[in-house]
């Protein structure tokens, strides 16, 4: 088989950016709507679009014609006939939703515990985890995992707020899960009194205090999302700054919320996600609390690590996907791919050329454009000049 090209839709979400991946891809900007996520990937939510001979075809729809030559028959015989990883670009504007999503005993369970009952809350989409990783293509800010509880109950503290006393007892205890269910329900009544005491104490604090960065955190976070106490439980969690080319990891049970900013994000191929704040949707805290992991994170920052020049990748305990970086400077012999089985190739700059396509010439890949290399295509290489992140499954 051969290397194609790959189109993956744009989702308009509400909190993406009306620039960033247009710029990417060299449209015009700003945009008519936001645009939140370019999906690289063959999840039925909205698969990208496969380049082949005979015209355009969902890869989702490829896939299920032949599903050993096009995943490889480790692949299919481990996750069936799917693909069982998604690429994206996302480009947040304004902060996500605080979220965390289940193991895969987990999933498997209440997802069929919520098929066999209908009057259950709709909670889950599939029966898959969904962990996930995201390196920064632009400097980014995340909340990613739970710090440790003196450091939030000193940061709560700070905010003199007297009604949070027993959220900072519970964290001077070391009681993660009670101070994030207190604040989770905390009663509806209440909450915009609360979230707006909070926001007027960082608003009149001073710029040099010891706690700045929180206030800065929890006022940004209130004029996005008035009168919600995920606003608090923001607090709680590892405010992370990365630099283009830093990664975080986020496997099942970690709470954490995007803030601003793009990176490629690869994730199991999954849509269950369980909110707990910053967010209109619906909010279940009774089943967040159960796969919720009340563990600190020392080190949000997930390592690199080089393979061959230029080569890198992160390592991530899943067997769902792994993630590559190829930098070519335009003088390097065409690299390897160090990857088989289903492949998606996504440029973030430059001009790249990638295997071979159906005339036995390489697909040309400018920033933002894609392509898709099955099973059966064998090894492939790519050269030119610029930088490609590859997603494929591990060994």
């Amino acid at each position: 088989m051969s290397v194609y090209s790959l189109t993956g839709p744009v989702r308009p979400y509400a909190w993406g950016s009306r620039t960033v991946i247009a710029e990417l891809q060299g449209r015009p900007t700003p945009t008519d709507e936001p645009e939140a996520e370019l999906w690289l990937g063959a999840h039925p939510g909205d698969p990208a679009t496969v380049g082949v001979p005979d015209g355009p075809v969902s890869l989702e729809s490829l896939i299920a014609e032949d599903p050993k030559g096009q995943l490889g028959g480790a692949v299919l015989e481990t996750f069936g006939p799917r693909l069982p990883f998604l690429l994206k670009v996302l480009a947040a504007e304004s902060p996500l939703s605080l979220q965390a999503h289940p193991d895969p005993e987990y999933a498997k369970l209440a997802y069929a515990r919520q098929e066999a009952d209908p009057a259950l809350p709709r909670n889950y989409t599939d029966a898959n985890h969904k962990p996930e990783m995201l390196v920064a293509i632009t400097p980014f800010e995340a909340l990613c995992g739970f710090r440790a509880p003196a450091a939030a109950a000193d940061a709560i503290e700070a905010f003199g707020v007297a009604a949070l006393a027993p959220v900072i007892e519970a964290l001077r205890g070391g009681d993660l899960r009670t101070a994030v269910r207190t604040l989770l329900t905390w009663p509806a009544d209440d909450r915009d009194y609360l979230v707006t005491a909070v926001a007027v104490a960082a608003q009149v604090a001073p710029a040099d205090h010891p706690q700045a960065a929180s206030f800065t955190l929890a006022a940004d976070l209130a004029n996005h999302y008035p009168g919600d106490p995920g606003v608090l439980v923001a607090l709680l969690l590892n405010h992370v700054r990365l630099a283009p080319g830093e990664a975080i990891w986020m496997p099942a049970g970690n709470l954490h919320a995007y803030l601003h900013g793009a990176g490629v994000e690869l994730m199991a191929a999954s849509d269950n996600v369980l909110r707990g704040g910053l967010t209109p949707k619906r909010v279940d805290v009774d089943e967040l609390l159960k796969v919720l992991r009340f563990e600190v994170l020392e080190d949000p920052i997930l390592p690199s690590t080089p393979l061959a020049p230029g080569v890198s990748t992160w390592s991530v305990p899943v067997p769902d996907f792994e993630l590559f970086r190829i930098d070519l400077d335009g003088t390097r012999a065409p690299t390897e791919v160090p990857a088989a089985g289903p492949r998606i190739i996504l440029a973030t700059s430059g001009d790249v050329f990638v295997g071979e396509s159906v005339d036995g010439t390489p697909v040309e890949l400018t920033a933002g454009t894609a392509a898709y290399a099955p099973a059966d295509a064998g090894a492939i290489k790519v050269s030119g000049s610029g930088q490609v992140f590859v997603a494929a499954v591990p060994s």
